[in-house]
């Protein structure tokens, strides 16, 4: 297995002095050399096609012990030198000090076909910003992050990607829901490989120490590296790459929004300097359509993270890396003009995409009214977001509405006189709306199947796949891996996927709510 190796990353920014792999807060680094931890019985249990096709590497050595070795941690690729990443965060709007890469190891840059990839393993051992916790993680939060990672993809959604997913042969401890009764999981490791992984993060720990020099030094790495357009470093280059981080984060968020995604834990170590979904935790997909909903038990009270709430938590986000960018530029006024746009560009943004959801492709005064209408109804009884906006494509009589959305209700027995009267009037207003189309029924059906997925990551899904694997039964990562590579297909054969969260998971732990225990 012969990789072209690079070293962008540790050859231009500051290291950590202390090569001693203790917890401690690092300063003046971006970054601390660390070795990942030997594995006792380390199993390679899925490979992505699509990325060890990416780093240049054969089926056949995706197969090899080697392989195997490098991404579980147990052997190093000769001449390279892992290492984990220092960055801070504000966590549920508090500022938390330094976090940084707590169970990730970065191995190495990968440049293939004119891309360069870093490749990372998430649970292979502490490092030097563990702080109390061990660096691994377990099998079912490690199934989970492989599988949404490129679910996420296929679903065009900026992502992060994962490689690999091994167990590691080794025990770890967990209390699951934070109920005082840890147990022994199986400890698993993922490789995951981005572009990028810097976050919001890696700026402001800078920042809050004042260590303007090692900002600066940061700031034009990324500039260098991932935003060359903008051209050489100044302050206008700098106004510039905020403005279009705003952009891309805008842009990610809409995405979320619009299959019912939600992250379940946006904190500002958990934000993408790149727009890319990162760190894939407590997250959850809408199975009822709900604004209020959030997957995280830890945000259970206040639920900051709740599915309505993501876009203005990107805007929060976004002041906080505004903050940590001012003292290179000295002049509040441009990041100012920069936020509130993203505030205008939300707003015209979210309305079409939700047009597009419904089949809407020109212009209507009314259609802010039609869809606040509808999210008002969708409100009063259980209704499953996907399922409903993916029946809607075949639409084609206010008679029939209904009808045709039956399927989408949790408990439609229940539904009353006075809930069927407001759909009967909304699909009458929807079907006079749609006469305004120039698009067939059949060409709106196909345009709207592009953009409201058939399939997606139900957390019943993955948990099915969970107790599967915790019973060495490893088949069900593969099938929902093939099943989310097409998820805008109807994949006829594999219809028992597109179906109602069950009774059973509703209150199940993995099922309704998680915990970001890993």
């Amino acid at each position: 297995m012969k990789l072209n190796i690079k070293e962008t990353f540790t050859k231009e920014l500051p290291s950590d002095k202390i090569l001693e792999n203790s917890r401690r807060q690092v300063f003046e680094a971006a970054y601390s050399y660390v070795s990942p931890k030997k594995t006792k019985f380390p199993k390679v249990l899925h490979v992505s096609p699509e990325m060890i096709d990416a780093l240049g590497i054969s089926t056949e050595d995706s197969k090899s012990d080697f392989f195997r070795d490098i991404f579980t941690g147990n052997a190093m690729y000769p001449n390279t030198k892992p290492f984990a990443m220092c960055y801070g965060g504000h966590q549920f709007g508090n500022w938390a000090g330094q976090l940084g890469d707590g169970r990730a190891i970065n191995l190495f840059e990968i440049e293939h076909e004119n891309q360069l990839w870093h490749v990372q393993l998430k649970g292979a051992g502490e490092t030097p910003y563990s702080r109390n916790a061990d660096g691994l993680a377990v099998l079912r939060s490690s199934i989970r992050e492989y599988l949404c990672s490129e679910a996420m993809f296929h679903l065009g959604i900026p992502t992060t990607r994962a490689l690999s997913l091994s167990l590691s042969g080794d025990a770890v401890l967990r209390d699951v829901i934070y109920d005082g009764n840890p147990a022994y999981e199986k400890g698993a490791i993922v490789s995951r490989v981005s572009s990028s992984f810097l976050r919001f993060g890696n700026y402001e720990i800078f920042a809050a120490r004042n260590d303007l020099k090692n900002l600066k030094i940061l700031f034009d790495f990324t500039l260098k590296q991932h935003f060359q357009h903008l051209g050489n470093p100044s302050k206008k280059t700098y106004i510039q790459f905020f403005n279009e981080v705003a952009a891309r984060t805008l842009t990610l968020i809409i995405h979320w929004q619009r299959v019912g995604f939600v992250h379940g834990v946006m904190n500002t170590d958990n934000m993408s300097i790149l727009g890319l979904t990162i760190d894939y935790g407590p997250y959850g997909w809408l199975e009822g359509f709900d604004f209020g909903w959030t997957p995280n038990t830890t945000d259970l009270q206040h639920k900051r993270y709740r599915y309505e709430n993501q876009p203005n938590i990107g805007l929060w986000n976004l002041y906080q890396l505004a903050n940590a960018l001012f003292p290179l530029i000295e002049e509040a006024a441009p990041l100012e003009a920069i936020l509130h746009e993203y505030k205008t560009n939300f707003e015209s943004q979210s309305l079409l995409m939700m047009k597009t959801k419904l089949g809407l492709f020109s212009s209507d005064k009314n259609d802010q009214k039609l869809i606040q209408n509808l999210e008002d109804i969708l409100q009063l009884t259980e209704t499953d977001m996907t399922i409903f906006f993916r029946l809607l494509s075949d639409f084609s009589s206010k008679k029939n509405g209904f009808k045709l959305i039956q399927e989408a209700f949790y408990d439609v027995e229940n539904i009353t006189e006075n809930i069927k009267s407001k759909w009967q009037n909304w699909f009458e207003n929807y079907a006079t709306r749609l006469q305004k189309e120039t698009l067939s029924p059949s060409e709106r059906k196909s345009k709207m199947n592009t953009i409201n997925p058939k399939y997606v990551l139900r957390n019943y899904m993955a948990q099915l796949t969970i107790d599967a694997a915790e019973k060495e039964d490893y088949s069900l990562i593969d099938e929902l891996f093939q099943l989310l590579k097409n998820p805008y297909d109807e994949q006829s054969n594999k219809e028992k996927w597109f179906a109602k969260r069950p009774d059973w998971a509703r209150n199940k732990v993995g099922c309704s709510m998680l915990s970001c225990s890993s």
